[in-house]
C-alpha cells in the first residue's frame, strides 16, 4: 500500500478525458475482443463509443466487472478480454487481482479509470484520492505488467498491441469527472443475450434490432 509521500513522488500523471480515452480503447480493437464495462459512466461511456456485440455493460453491480472478465478470459483463452472499472468498484474486489496474478491469464487486460470517487452515488472520496496506488496494489498482487498511463500518447502506447497475447496487464490512468452523455439501455437479459450471441455462446438477441 503506498503512502502519502509515495503518492506525491510519482511521476506527474496528466488527467485525463474517461470518455476520450474509451474512443481509443475501442479504436484499437481488430480481432473482435470481449470489453467488460463496469457500473455507471464507465460503461455508459463504453455504449457512446463504440457499442458491438461483444460488449458487456455491467448493470448495478460494484466490484464484478475485473471477475466477470477474468471468467471470459479463462473460457476462451483465445480471445482478447479487456475489463474496463472504476477504482472505486475495484477496491470492493481486490482479491480477484491477487487470484488474477496467480492465474497469470495472457489473454487479460484491465484498465482502471480512477478519479477518486464513487462518482455516481455521490462523489465520495475513495481511498486513491489519498492512500492507495492501484498500480502498487497489482503489482504486489502478482501482476507484474501494472503501470500508470502518464498521458493519451503514452495510453496509445500501452494499449497498442494485440489483447490476446502478453497479459495479464493492468493500465490505470487518472481521469477526470465528466458525466456521461448517454446511458446503456437497462435490460440485463438482453444485454447478456447479446453479449454471449457476440463471442458466439449465445443466439441473436433483440438489440440487434
Amino acid at each position: 500500500m503506498a503512502t502519502k509521500n509515495d503518492l506525491a513522488s510519482q511521476p506527474a500523471l496528466k488527467v485525463m478525458n474517461r470518455r476520450d480515452l474509451s474512443k481509443r480503447l475501442v479504436a484499437k480493437l481488430k480481432r473482435d475482443e470481449a470489453i467488460i464495462g463496469g457500473i455507471g459512466n464507465t460503461n455508459f461511456d463504453l455504449w457512446a463509443v463504440g457499442h458491438r456485440p461483444q460488449n458487456f455493460y455491467m448493470l448495478g453491480s460494484m466490484g464484478i466487472t475485473v471477475p466477470i472478465a477474468l471468467g471470459v478470459a479463462l473460457a476462451q483463452p483465445d480471445r482478447g478480454v479487456i475489463a474496463i472499472e472504476g477504482d472505486g468498484s475495484l477496491l470492493m474486489s481486490l482479491g480477484c487481482l491477487a487470484t488474477i496474478g496467480m492465474l497469470q491469464p495472457r489473454n487479460l487486460t484491465i484498465v482502471v479509470m480512477d478519479n477518486g470517487m464513487y462518482e455516481i452515488t455521490g462523489r465520495q472520496k475513495t481511498a486513491t484520492h489519498a492512500t492507495s496506488d492501484i498500480v502498487a496494489i497489482a503489482r504486489g498482487a502478482g501482476i507484474e505488467n501494472s503501470v500508470w498511463a502518464r498521458d493519451e500518447a503514452h495510453f496509445d502506447q500501452l494499449i497498442d498491441r494485440r489483447f490476446d497475447e502478453g497479459g495479464p496487464h493492468l493500465i490505470a490512468v487518472k481521469i477526470d469527472d465528466e458525466h456521461a452523455t448517454e446511458q446503456t439501455p437497462r435490460d440485463p437479459a438482453l444485454i447478456r443475450q447479446r453479449f454471449m450471441q457476440g463471442i458466439g455462446t449465445g443466439r441473436k438477441s433483440a438489440l440487434d434490432g
